[in-house]
Order: structure tokens, then sequence, then C-alpha cells
């Protein structure tokens, strides 16, 4: 009776024409991605750090592979706007002890004659030791992580583009 029912229910998702957004993103980024991050003169680490996570979410998530720019299906540019850290818990004495990192980022999205642009903000908070800087180890984890944040959201957007059939 169970694998009846197992059966019954692997038909009616097959049959009724579900796929997952996965699909849908694939679809609109292609197999072969080229991924360019504009260096900001002010803080080169960053786009490193965020070239590097770009390339890695592809990978896991769509199984893309990033290529040289002639070889690529589409072209994904990211631009870095600003990057904030705001204070957004103090203990007692009044010392900070919690951040938030605010990473805004430009995505210019080409494949063939379509254009998608989006801003987004990436949003990672972190804990510090009261009366501390911020180390340069947590400033580059909360900017790589808030970076992934938003380039999570930029991929779930191509996804939803492409299952309202705007692919």
């Amino acid at each position: 009776m169970k694998q009846l029912m197992f059966f019954g229910i692997i038909f009616l998702l097959s049959a009724c024409g579900y796929k997952p957004s996965v699909h849908y993103t694939k679809q609109m980024l292609g197999k072969n991605v080229y991924t360019e991050v504009e260096v900001s003169l002010s803080d080169p680490e960053n786009a490193v750090l965020t070239k590097d996570a770009l390339n890695r979410a592809l990978y896991r998530r769509l199984k893309s592979k990033v290529t040289k720019k002639r070889d690529s299906d589409s072209h994904i540019k990211i631009i870095y706007k600003s990057i904030q850290f705001r204070p957004l818990q103090y203990n007692k004495q009044g010392y900070v002890v919690y951040y938030q990192a605010d990473i805004k980022l430009d995505f210019t999205f080409k494949k063939a004659d379509r254009i998608e642009h989006r801003s987004i903000l990436g949003r990672y908070g972190f804990a510090v030791r009261p009366s501390a800087i911020i180390s340069n180890d947590l400033r580059f984890k909360a900017i790589e992580q808030g970076s992934i944040k938003a380039l999570d959201e930029f991929i779930s957007y191509l996804g939803a583009k492409g299952v309202l059939g705007n692919g």
C-alpha cells in the first residue's frame, strides 16, 4: 500500500508539470556563465571575496560552469555600491556588542539581447567583544556573508523571472 501511495505521489508531481525553481534559473543563466566584479580602488579585497562567492554559489546551487566571456551563455556583472557597518546592540556599559554589515550590490545580467538590472542589499549580523573594534577577519567575513545573501536573492530573482515566463 505504501509503495502504491509513493508511486501515486510521484506520478502526480510529474504529471502536473511541476519543475523546481532551479530549473527555471538554469534556463535563464544557461550552462556557461561569465562573472565579473567591478573592483573598488578603495577596497579591492571585497571584489575578490564577492567573485569567489558568486562562482561558488553558481556551481553549488545550479551546477553552472563559470567560463571565459567568449564561451559564455550569459554574463553577470556586480558593482559594489556601498558597505556600511551599523551598531545594533550595546551592553550596559555602552559598548557595541553586535553589528550589522549592509552591503549594497548592483547586479547586471546579460543574455543575448536581454538585460536585467537589480540593486540588492545583503545583510549580515555579527557579535564583537565589548569595546573591541571590528577586526579585518570579522570585516571580511561579514562582507562575504552579506554578499552571499545578496547573490542568493539575485539568483532567486532570476528564477522567479524564469517561472513567470520572462526568461
